[in-house]
């Protein structure tokens, strides 16, 4: 396309305008030096857990009897760096591995939670009446009942249903995920009730669109940001709730390494290994902290009165 006048190319002022604001988001988001600093720690904490198979690490589950010989060894003994837990497994082996499981529960949770609020926000924000109604009285009987006791409550349930190698990976994963959708949900819906006014969602109608088409492709990527910021925050929530399910015996089951189950197999023993508590909860903290300051710097940068 050219210029009626000049004859030179026009340039594509829309996508300008997209390269320059998320250039914006960035600069606003580096001059968070705590959450720049978090999304680092974040970044080197999942890249070990992803390439764990390839890192000269023993085998969580292989214990090291020949030197153990009934306690636990202290860090830096017999080539454990972090030393051993009360059943004389690698403890940094473990927590690799545990790294694993607690961030993929994590990610995978969140992403159910998303999915499930971000889609009956929008309908509840979209349509309001009778469909707003109903989805927000559903989410008050959710947000009304406490949350942990819910889940141990659904666990003990599974667990006694058949039995506890039940509670795997996938199960954990569906529990947090379909309880916890209410605060997604309600952050979704604020944003639509007032983008479903704005121009160009009449815009959209008036052209023949349809409703689905309005939600998912006009309105839903404009609400993208509280959602971000939302999944970030929830995320290091998860990772705090599948340790206490782990540490209360009702979540990842041994032998599999969660950093959960590590502390609760180590609350036992404090006083012979205080270290096997020690290294699990700061891994917890860390992460925590990290994506809580990612989460703060994330919810600056987008905030459309920063711009």
């Amino acid at each position: 396309m050219t210029d009626a006048v000049a004859g030179t190319p026009l340039a594509p002022v829309a996508d300008d305008e997209y390269q320059l604001e998320r250039h914006a988001v960035w600069k606003r988001f580096r001059r968070h030096r705590l959450a720049l600093t978090g999304a680092v720690v974040l970044i080197c904490i999942v890249l070990v857990a992803v390439f764990a198979k390839i890192l000269p690490l023993q085998d969580p589950n292989f214990i090291d009897q020949v030197h153990w010989q009934g306690y636990p060894l202290a860090p830096g003994v017999a080539g454990h760096l972090l030393g051993t837990d009360e059943n004389g497994r690698d403890l940094l082996a473990r927590l690799v591995w545990g790294a694993q499981i607690s961030l993929t529960v994590a990610f995978f949770a969140v992403l159910m939670e998303i999915l499930i609020g971000a889609f009956l926000g929008s309908l509840a924000g979209y349509y309001g009446g009778a469909v707003d109604y109903w989805i927000m009285r559903l989410t008050d009987v959710f947000l009304s009942i406490p949350l942990l006791p819910l889940l141990l409550v659904l666990t003990a349930i599974v667990s006694a249903s058949s039995n506890k190698a039940a509670l795997n990976f996938g199960v954990i994963v569906v529990i947090i995920g379909a309880t916890s959708w209410p605060p997604a949900a309600r952050l979704v819906r604020a944003s639509f009730l007032s983008l479903r006014e704005k121009e160009f969602t009449e815009a959209a109608r008036a052209v023949g669109n349809r409703d689905g088409r309005i939600i998912f492709r006009h309105l839903l990527p404009n609400a993208v940001a509280p959602i971000i910021v939302q999944a970030t925050l929830d995320v290091a929530g998860v990772i705090i709730l599948e340790s206490t399910l782990s540490f209360l015996g009702l979540g990842i089951q041994p032998p599999t390494a969660s950093w959960g189950n590590m502390l609760a197999n180590a609350a036992s023993n404090l006083q012979q290994a205080w270290w096997a508590a020690v290294f699990p909860g700061l891994c917890i903290l860390i992460t925590v902290l990290a994506i809580n300051y990612i989460g703060d710097g994330l919810r600056d940068a987008l905030d459309p009165n920063m711009r």
